[in-house]
C-alpha cells in the first residue's frame, strides 16, 4: 500500500464533506509515531463527525482498514484517527488555532492537497 496515496484519498474523502483548510505534513524521518499528518477543519460537531466517518468509510472501503483508535468522535472538537502511518486531526474551526498542531514540527515538508 502507498502510505501517500492513502492519505491523498483522506484528503479527498474530507474535501467531500466540505473539510477546509486541510494541511498535509510529510513526517517521514522527524517523528516516530506517523508518516504523514493530516490536519482539517469543519465548522461544527456535526460537520467534524461527517469528515471523520467520511473518512473512516473510505479508507475501509478502499484499502479494507480501520483505524488503529479514534479519539474525541462524540464531542467533534477535536477528533484523532490513528491510521498508523497516518494520523488525522479534525478539528472544529475555532479551537484550531488554539492546539496549533501544523506547528509541532517546523520546516516539514507539506503535501498539496487536491
Amino acid at each position: 500500500m502507498d502510505v501517500l496515496e492513502l492519505a491523498k484519498n483522506m484528503a479527498l474523502a474530507a474535501l467531500e464533506k466540505k473539510a477546509v483548510k486541510i494541511v498535509m505534513q510529510d513526517l517521514r524521518g522527524k517523528s516516530d509515531l506517523c508518516q504523514y499528518q493530516m490536519i482539517c477543519s469543519g465548522r461544527n460537531e456535526k460537520q467534524t463527525q461527517a469528515i471523520c466517518q467520511s473518512i473512516e468509510d473510505v479508507v475501509r472501503q478502499k484499502y479494507g482498514i480501520k483505524p488503529v483508535a479514534v479519539e474525541g468522535k462524540q464531542t467533534g472538537h477535536w477528533i484523532l484517527l490513528d491510521f498508523g502511518a497516518v494520523i488525522v486531526h479534525i478539528f472544529e474551526d475555532s479551537i484550531r488555532k488554539y492546539y496549533a498542531v501544523e506547528s509541532l514540527w517546523p520546516g516539514v515538508n507539506e503535501i498539496p492537497v487536491p
